[in-house]
C-alpha cells in the first residue's frame, strides 16, 4: 500500500460505535473520495456484550451490523478502491471474517479480507488477577493492520485495538513509517482520536449545538487528510450535516483522555503540543503533535460477570414529596436484602405546576447482589404488595421486570512483549508483528505552560458577575472505566477576550473548584491538566462511575450529562469576560 508520493491519505469513518448509523458506510463510499474507511464498533460495554453472546454461541462474539454494512456496500468499495478497516471482529475476529467471505462470494466478488489476533488474553486472567473473567483483551496498536495492508488486503478486521490505530496502520502502511516515526505516528493518533466517534466530531454531542445548522440532515462522519508527516485536515463530505470546526474538533479531542500524554500502544502522543486551526469551511488542520515512545505495558480490558440488578420507579407527585419519599423508603426498606439498595431521586418539577408530570418527580431504587433471586421478586414482590397501602397517589413508570446480569469493568496490564499480534491471511497464511519499542533522542516538546495563546494574558480581576460557566466555555464528558472525563474549554466565538478567558478558566478550574461543581467528587481524586494550546482543561473524576457503566447505579452512568450540568452551574465570572 506504499505510496510516499500521494500528498494526503484520505481516511473516513463511518461509525462511532456498536449501533451507529446502518447506511453510514454507503453514505461515505458515496459521498466523497476517500482511500481508506473506518469503523470503531468496540467500547468496554461492548466487550461484555458480545463475551456474553459469545458463551451462548461460538460462532458470535463479533458486531453483525458490520456484515449487513459490508454486503450492502463490498462492490461499490471495490470499484472505488477503499480499503475498509475496522474493529467489528470483537472477541472473534476469524469467525467475522469467515462470514465476510461468505458473503463475499455470494456477491460474486473475490476481495482479500485478512483479520487480526492476539488481543484475546483469557487464557492469561488468572495471571491477570481475574481468574475466570468473561473477557480479556490487549489494547494492540497499528502494526498488524499496516502489515495486512501492505499485504494486499481489501478489508482488515480486528479485536481489541486501541481505537486510533484504525487510523494509524492505513497511515503507516502508505507513507512506510517505522515504529520510531514518534512525531508522525503521534499525529495520525490525534486524527484517529478525532475521527473515531464518527459524528462526535462533526457536530453530535457538541455543548455548541445551536451555532449548527440543526436542518434536518443526518450529520455527516468525519473524514480525516493525513500527511506524510502527520499533519492532517478534518473534514466531511460536501452537502452532510453537522460542521467541522475548531470547537468540534476540539470537543472531540477532550473527549476520555487523561492527562497531556495519551498513552497508546503505537506512540506516547503529546496532546499539549496539539495546533488546531480554522483553514476554511468545514476544514480544521491539526499540525505540531509531537511523540514520544510508548510505554511498556498494553492495557487489557478485563469484564467479569458481576452479579445481577434491578430497579423500580416511583412516581411522586404534589404536595408533601419529602414525606412520601421517607413513609415509601420506611416500608420497603426492612424488606429488601440485596447486597447494595440505593435511592435516588429526581426531580421534575414543583407542586402548582399547570400538568400532572411537571408536578411530579421520580424516585428510583436500584439493587444490586451477587444472586437473581435477591434482585428479582424478592425486591419487586414487596414494592408491588404496597400499591393500596402507601403514600397517595402511589404508582411506577412500568410494571416489574425480572433481574438482569451486569458486568464489571477492570484495567489490567501486561508487558508487551508478552502479547503477540498475528496477521491471518485468506489462504490461512500467518505472520506475528514484531513489538519492540525502540528508545531515541528526540528534542523535548514544549511543556503546556509554555503552548497555548493564553501565555500572554493574565486572570482577569475585577468586579464579577454571576452566570453559568457555559457562558463562553463549552464541554465533553464521558467514562472511563469507573472514572469520569470532563473536558473544559473556552468558545471559539470570534470574541477580542479569547486569551483573557482561557487565562481565567486555567486559574478558575481547580480539584477544590471541582469538588464544589461537582458535590459527588467531595472524597474522590481529582485530576486537572491544563492545556493552554487547546484553551482549556481536562479533569479526571476517578471512582465517580463506580465499577463502570454496566455496574453504576449512577443517573448517568457513562457521565455524558456531566459536563452540560458543569456548564450549568453559576459561577462568579469577571464583568470584563462577559
Amino acid at each position: 500500500m506504499t505510496a510516499p508520493d500521494q500528498p494526503v491519505l484520505r481516511i473516513g469513518n463511518c461509525s462511532g460505535f456498536y449501533g451507529d448509523r446502518l447506511s453510514a458506510m454507503r453514505e461515505m463510499l458515496e459521498g466523497g473520495p476517500l482511500d481508506v474507511l473506518t469503523g470503531d464498533y468496540l467500547a468496554e460495554l461492548t466487550m461484555l456484550i458480545l463475551g456474553r453472546d459469545l458463551t451462548k454461541d461460538p460462532s458470535a462474539g463479533y458486531a453483525r451490523t458490520f456484515v449487513s454494512q459490508v454486503e450492502d456496500t463490498l462492490g461499490l468499495a471495490l470499484e472505488r478502491g477503499v480499503r475498509i478497516v475496522g474493529n467489528a471482529g470483537g472477541l472473534n475476529p476469524a469467525a467475522l471474517a469467515a462470514r465476510l467471505r461468505e458473503v463475499a462470494d455470494v456477491l460474486g466478488l473475490r476481495p482479500v479480507i485478512a483479520h487480526v489476533q492476539g488481543d484475546d488474553l483469557r487464557a492469561r486472567s488468572t495471571e491477570l488477577g481475574y481468574p475466570g473473567a468473561l473477557t480479556a483483551n490487549a489494547y494492540l496498536g497499528a502494526g498488524g493492520i499496516a502489515a495486512a495492508l501492505t499485504a494486499g488486503a481489501d478489508i482488515v478486521v480486528t479485536g481489541r485495538v486501541s481505537d486510533a490505530s484504525l487510523v494509524v496502520g492505513p497511515a503507516m502502511a502508505h507513507f512506510g513509517w517505522g515504529p520510531t516515526s514518534y512525531d508522525a505516528l503521534a499525529g495520525a493518533t490525534v486524527a484517529g482520536h478525532v475521527i473515531e466517534c464518527g459524528t462526535q466530531a462533526t457536530g453530535g454531542n457538541f455543548s455548541g449545538f445551536l451555532s449548527l445548522p440543526r436542518d434536518g440532515r443526518p450529520l455527516g462522519f468525519p473524514v480525516a487528510e493525513v500527511a506524510a508527516d502527520g499533519s492532517c485536515v478534518i473534514t466531511k463530505h460536501p452537502g452532510t450535516g453537522g460542521a467541522v470546526t475548531v470547537d468540534t474538533v476540539t470537543a472531540q479531542l477532550m473527549y476520555e483522555i487523561q492527562s497531556e500524554r495519551y498513552l497508546g500502544p503505537d506512540v506516547t502522543t503529546r496532546l499539549d503540543t496539539v495546533s488546531l486551526a480554522q483553514v476554511e469551511a468545514d476544514r480544521v488542520s491539526i499540525s505540531g503533535v509531537r511523540g514520544e515512545a510508548p510505554p511498556s505495558t498494553l492495557k487489557v480490558c478485563v469484564n467479569e460477570l458481576g452479579g445481577y440488578r434491578n430497579t423500580l420507579e416511583f412516581v411522586l407527585t404534589g404536595l408533601d414529596v419529602d414525606a412520601k419519599a421517607d413513609w415509601l423508603q420506611a416500608q420497603l426498606g426492612p424488606a429488601l436484602h440485596a447486597e447494595s439498595v440505593t435511592w435516588t431521586r429526581v426531580d421534575l418539577g414543583a407542586p402548582g405546576a399547570d400538568t400532572e408530570e411537571g408536578a411530579s418527580c421520580l424516585l428510583r431504587c436500584t439493587v444490586t447482589d451477587p444472586a437473581a433471586d435477591a434482585v428479582g421478586k424478592a425486591f419487586t414482590a414487596p414494592a408491588v404488595a404496597l400499591a393500596l397501602a402507601s403514600y397517595p397517589g402511589f404508582t411506577m413508570t412500568g410494571p416489574p421486570a425480572p433481574a438482569t446480569p451486569y458486568g464489571v469493568y477492570r484495567a489490567a496490564y501486561v508487558d508487551r512483549a508478552s502479547v503477540t499480534q498475528v496477521v491471518v491471511m485468506p489462504d490461512g497464511s500467518r505472520f506475528e508483528i514484531a513489538d519492540q519499542i525502540e528508545e531515541i533522542d528526540v528534542a523535548p516538546a514544549p511543556s503546556a505552560d509554555s503552548a497555548g495563546p493564553s501565555t500572554a494574558a493574565r486572570p482577569s480581576t475585577g468586579p464579577t458577575v454571576e452566570a453559568p460557566l457555559g457562558t463562553f466555555v463549552h464541554a465533553r464528558s464521558g467514562d472511563k472505566g469507573g472514572d469520569a472525563n470532563l473536558g473544559l474549554w473556552v468558545a471559539h466565538d470570534g470574541s477580542r477576550r479569547y486569551d483573557a478567558r482561557v487565562a481565567w478558566l486555567l486559574d478558575f478550574v481547580t480539584e477544590a473548584r471541582i469538588r464544589e461543581l461537582v458535590p459527588e467528587a467531595a472524597g474522590l481524586a481529582v485530576d486537572v491538566v491544563p492545556l493552554p494550546n487547546l484553551g482549556g482543561v481536562n479533569v479526571v473524576l476517578h471512582g465517580l462511575l463506580g465499577e463502570g457503566v454496566a455496574a453504576s447505579t449512577r443517573f448517568d452512568p457513562q457521565a455524558k450529562g456531566l459536563g452540560e450540568w458543569v456548564r450549568s452551574r453559576v459561577v462568579d465570572v469577571p464583568e470584563v469576560l462577559r
